[in-house]
């Protein structure tokens, strides 16, 4: 995708930032500055933010992997603010596998909930 710089690779896939993702941390920041959060909360709510985005990394990846299972590559996987594209080099060819690999991303996702469901203190959910 054009107008993104490389992160990194994993997994020999690329991962790749849109310009435009910047923009997010620097507008969750200020918003909260200007609601009165003060440095440390909107640092924080910046911190969040970040993690949910490694979360929809993770996401991609469910994809990724899943069709590199079926034999099909991926260019890359792009962050952009509304989420993340992982680039499949070909459409699957056999539509239980592109079922599988639509299904992996949010299968990614309900294993992340159940880790930090599990992870949580009894306490802080009793709050």
């Amino acid at each position: 995708m054009n107008n993104s710089w490389h992160l990194g690779r994993f997994a020999g896939i690329d991962v790749r930032i849109h310009w435009t993702f910047l923009l997010v941390p620097i507008w969750i920041y200020f918003s909260s500055m200007a609601a009165g959060s003060g440095a440390v909360a909107a640092t924080v709510a910046v911190l969040f933010v970040l993690a949910i985005f490694g979360c929809v990394v993770l996401h991609e990846y469910g994809h990724s992997l899943t069709a590199r299972r079926f034999g099909i590559g991926t260019r890359d996987i792009t962050l952009l603010p509304i989420g993340g594209v992982a680039s499949l080099q070909r459409m699957p060819r056999n539509p239980w596998q592109e079922l599988a690999i639509s299904v992996a991303g949010p299968a990614v996702n309900v294993v992340i909930a159940t880790v930090l469901f599990i992870g949580l203190p009894i306490r802080a959910i009793a709050r």
